[in-house]
């Protein structure tokens, strides 16, 4: 039997990766990262607003460089390539003409931060996010938020698009329609470029724009016109049905496949998000939470229980039958800063780095260069090893994790972080350990929140950069929630785990339980709590805990 062969394409915050995947052997032929040029360069970016968004081309860019370089260095006949299911970040909308392009192309708007991709950690929408809040709980009908856990978020679709309207009218008057990042690549490579069939993500539409089957689709055009009347008329220009990421959304167009070098027979299937695919590279099942873990986390679970098609969980982002397996509920939560919160830290000490000694003309262009390659590859290494040395009975300082606001439980984005318990003694490695202490603090409050809303954990999963790369974190990790944390083999789960959603789409597979067994990542290590670090991790949460409450009351007073 001749082999068959899939490709998962992954986009991330800074990259898109690709995997071409041996669907007989369960084989990864060969994997492909492309970093965004223009986003290397904060274009169309205002850290300090939180505006973070993204031009269109480093996604197509990134598509074609990435696959051709996964099928020339597999050098498989490119015809056996059956399938290609992409997922992205989200909610990572992007304005559309009612041509099918997207705005961003648009010569009048090239330049536009608000006609490009609204990033998922863009928070400009907070004003926005607020009024869905409020509106929600006083119009007087349906309760549209009943499954995003209670609480919409600046991070979100409605939310996003509200306020690109309110801040730019010709946006407004010229956009057709709104697509999420995935079901815009997905859109971009299929034949059909019908803009009302196009079948749309389930995973997006039900986690981030209040779609669900209970209302018969999005929110009423009487609800989103108390927010905006041209969200209302958004409204007709969308979607009623979504579907499911091993649904086919069409076949690879002639343009694509010839760009390419792939066959017009090959199965697109209906995009999804990074977090859900992963959670299916990582062989996710029934009482499993799937940490993904790189810039944020988005924490994956599923549920066959007919309970949680009803019963909802307060303060986490959704619950979404069919989103992550279809026949099941995908529940999310996360942190909106993982990764992020210590890449700020290197950040900091990397400025004198940069600003005095990197200018130094003592230095050679040369040495400067090697010197800073050095110090990127050092100085996390270096802070864990030092930050393992620390005992932690010691004055540690106590940090929040909430630099990019907070995602779960409870979103609320205008939380800061903080750090306290500072003294002369503090140096860098006791700084790095209590930003270990807070994201790993922050997973705890994930944790408890599931369990205290009924949701049953057995098994810790983590997949991502952190989890292959910080034995230090995920040990942490293991001693603060008191429980075991397995670690995936795969370099590119969520790449992984869209190219088995290709595979089903495409037919290879009866089932996602057949697919998974031979397509899904093992473990490669598993993580077990220190009794000897337990006890003091659950003392040190507790000055977590205390210190989040006197900073969301501080917050909440300065906003009065």
């Amino acid at each position: 039997m001749m082999d068959a062969y899939v490709i998962g394409l992954d986009y991330g915050t800074d990259s898109v990766r690709a995997v071409l995947l041996n669907t007989t052997t369960g084989k990864e032929e060969a994997t492909s990262v492309h970093f965004y040029k223009r986003w290397s360069t904060h274009a169309f970016c205002d850290p300090i607003q939180n505006q973070f968004r993204q031009h269109p081309s480093d996604h197509i860019e990134g598509l074609e460089n990435t696959i051709k370089a996964v099928l020339k260095t597999s050098e498989i006949n490119p015809s056996l390539v059956r399938g290609i299911t992409v997922d992205t970040t989200g909610s990572s909308p992007l304005p559309m003409a009612d041509d099918g392009e997207a705005l961003a192309f648009k010569k009048e708007f090239e330049n536009n931060p608000n006609a490009m991709m609204v990033l998922w950690k863009d928070h400009t929408a907070l004003k926005e996010a607020e009024e869905i809040n409020r509106l929600s709980k006083s119009w007087g009908g349906v309760d549209y938020l009943k499954y995003e856990g209670g609480i919409y978020s600046s991070e979100w679709f409605w939310a996003k698009i509200a306020h690109v309207y309110r801040e730019d009218e010709e946006v407004a008057k010229k956009t057709y329609t709104w697509m999420e990042h995935c079901d815009y690549m997905t859109y971009l490579l299929i034949e059909n470029k019908d803009l009302n069939s196009f079948k749309r993500s389930r995973c997006a539409a039900g986690h981030k724009a209040m779609w669900h089957e209970e209302w018969d689709g999005l929110p009423s055009v009487e609800f989103l016109n108390q927010l905006d009347s041209r969200l209302g008329k958004l409204r007709d220009h969308l979607y009623k049905e979504t579907f499911t990421a091993d649904t086919v959304a069409g076949t690879l167009s002639p343009y694509w496949a010839d760009r390419l070098g792939l066959s017009t027979s090959t199965v697109i299937s209906v995009g999804t998000f990074d977090a859900h695919a992963g959670a299916v590279g990582a062989r996710i099942e029934e009482k499993s939470l799937v940490r993904v873990m790189g810039t944020s986390t988005c924490d994956i679970m599923v549920s066959s229980n007919p309970l949680f098609l009803k019963k909802t969980v307060k303060g986490i982002c959704g619950q979404v039958n069919g989103s992550v397996i279809p026949g099941m509920v995908g529940l999310e939560a996360g942190q909106s800063a993982f990764g992020d919160v210590l890449a700020w830290f290197k950040s900091v000490l990397e400025w004198p780095l940069n600003h005095v000694v990197l200018e130094s003309k003592i230095l050679s262009a040369q040495q400067k260069k090697e010197l800073q390659a050095e110090f990127d590859e050092k100085l996390i290494t270096k802070l864990s090893e030092a930050a393992k040395d620390i005992p932690l009975d010691t004055t540690v300082p106590v940090a929040l994790d909430w630099i990019n606001g907070r995602r779960t439980p409870d979103a609320n984005q205008h939380l800061k972080g903080a750090i306290s318990n500072l003294n002369l003694g503090t140096t860098a490695p006791h700084l790095f350990l209590a930003l270990i202490h807070a994201i790993c603090f922050g997973s705890k409050t994930i944790v408890d929140r599931f369990e205290s809303e009924g949701v049953e954990i057995k098994q810790i999963v983590g997949i991502g950069g952190v989890a292959k790369k910080s034995a230090f974190i995920m040990q942490t990790l293991a001693n603060t929630l008191d429980r075991s944390v397995m670690v995936v083999e795969s370099e590119q789960t969520p790449a992984l785990g869209a190219a088995i959603y290709a595979a089903l789409a495409a037919g290879l597979f009866h089932s996602f339980e057949e697919a998974t067994k031979v397509l899904g990542s093992p473990y490669i290590a598993e993580y077990k709590p220190d009794p000897s670090q337990t006890a003091i991790m659950a003392k040190l949460m507790q000055r977590y805990t205390d210190l989040g409450i006197s900073i969301e009351r501080l917050t909440h007073l300065n906003r009065s």
